[in-house]
């Protein structure tokens, strides 16, 4: 385990003082360690959704409404069940 050591300014000290307060967590340690973890969870959620967005742009664009392309999926399905 690493140990840092690093200041803030007053209305963040106060505000961390104030949620260790709650009593949810046990110091300040358990705090910041708990938002790193989730700063890297969202992180990688944002690159996993940036990703399909990119992967669906570059399958293309349709210029159809969106029901008609629904109704010919829907009959392409039907038709290949038989």
């Amino acid at each position: 385990m690493t140990d840092l050591s690093f200041s803030l300014p007053d209305d963040l000290a106060a505000s961390l003082k104030s949620r260790l307060a709650e009593g949810h967590y046990a110091d300040a340690s358990e705090y910041l360690t708990e938002l790193v973890r989730r700063d890297l969870v969202e992180t990688a959620d944002t690159a996993w959704v940036r990703e399909k967005i990119a992967e669906g742009e570059a399958s293309g664009f349709v210029d159809c409404d969106a029901r008609e392309v629904l109704k010919e999926i829907v009959a392409d399905r039907h038709a290949r069940r038989g």
